[in-house]
């Protein structure tokens, strides 16, 4: 049965182990979460039939309404360990900072990493850190606050990596693996400073310009609510677009968070990729604010170093056809599903609530 545990209790890794050694799969939950939120995890956790084999549980980012639990065995996180400990260049002797909640599938593995035999995990960032487990904003707070001096290698997920974030890490001697995943594929490619790369051993294929996986990663399916997870044998996909240049592979967004704005289809993160070359410009989220007739008016929000910059929309435009201009420009902190993916409802809720800045024209 799944055993849903606060993320927030003292003595976690070792609830989970007694958890898997009783024989029950643990379910780690947000201690930040509503009330109503934890309480349909609960019930969702206790109405799932959970299929032989299944070591661990998670709940994809974002769930804010129906929980959606991901099942996987023990072995589709353990193949991954010696890659992934090759990365950290950390073992059983060496510390693994862990910023991201415990409810985050992210850290949630590092915690299984441990228990097999992996780097002791810390679940906040101290002095005595070998590696980093987390996001791209992690890595930022880390740098900002000064890295521990024994922090020399960096595993980075969850949301864009900024090329000048690497450097300043690389900078500090800290060594940085970026990767792309999700939580039913678990790890797909990563990026040493070339380009992703498929991790090892997985293979990649591009279908209809959708993303396919094969690996020993996959996990099992889910519990309750359905997903995004499809498959064909041994290959699987949740949906996203991409494509593969000189054996690169280029991410190009779910198709479901495509804007449809009048006669054209844009692709946020190809706007985004564009936003965030233009100086002053830390991160960028852009999104479909609703306009009647139109469909959706482009939108962006900013994460700025200082003020906008005033050739703001100029650069934009030379570099993004006239349908994917943004129209509505916003400035403030970008908001983050625990795992550190960009909340692309987030941002809509808190543009129409007026709390972000409006940049006018």
């Amino acid at each position: 049965m799944i055993i849903p545990v606060s993320g927030g209790e003292t003595g976690l890794l070792e609830h989970l182990q007694r958890i898997s050694e009783a024989g029950d799969v643990p379910l780690v939950g947000d201690p930040r979460w509503p009330r109503a939120q934890w309480d349909a995890t609960v019930e969702a956790a206790a109405k799932a039939e959970v299929p032989d084999g299944t070591a661990w549980a998670t709940l994809t980012s974002g769930s804010s309404g129906a929980p959606r639990i991901v099942l996987r065995t023990a072995q589709s996180w353990a193949d991954s360990f010696a890659a992934v400990g090759g990365f950290l260049d950390a073992g059983p002797g060496q510390t693994v900072a862990l910023p991201a909640p415990p409810a985050s599938s992210l850290t949630l593995f590092s915690l299984a990493h441990s228990l097999s035999g992996g780097p002791r995990p810390m679940l906040r960032v101290t002095p005595d850190a070998d590696a980093l487990h987390g996001t791209p904003q992690a890595l930022r707070a880390v740098l900002d606050a000064g890295a521990p001096p024994r922090l020399r290698a960096a595993l980075i997920g969850g949301s864009h990596l900024d090329p000048a974030l690497r450097e300043r890490a690389e900078a500090a001697g800290i060594r940085v693996t970026a990767y792309y995943g999700a939580a039913e594929l678990s790890f797909v490619a990563c990026d040493e400073g070339e380009g992703l790369k498929p991790f090892p051993g997985v293979d990649l294929d591009i279908r209809d310009g959708e993303l396919w996986v094969r690996s020993a990663f996959i996990a099992s399916g889910y519990a309750g609510a359905p997903g995004p997870l499809r498959r064909d044998g041994a290959w699987a996909t949740v949906g996203d677009r991409a494509e593969l240049v000189d054996g690169r592979l280029r991410l190009l967004g779910r198709a479901d968070d495509a804007i449809l704005s009048a006669s054209a289809t844009i692709v946020p993160e190809e706007v985004e990729a564009v936003l965030r070359t233009i100086p002053g410009v830390r991160d960028a989220l852009v999104f479909g604010l609703p306009r009647g007739p139109v469909g959706a008016l482009v939108s962006a929000l900013l994460e700025l170093d200082g003020d906008a910059p005033a050739d703001l929309r100029p650069l934009a435009a030379a570099g993004l056809a006239p349908a994917h201009r943004p129209r509505r420009w916003f400035a403030g902190e970008i908001p983050r599903t625990a795992s550190g993916k960009p909340a692309r409802a987030e941002a809509l809720r808190l543009v129409l609530a007026g709390e972000v800045q409006h940049l006018a024209a």
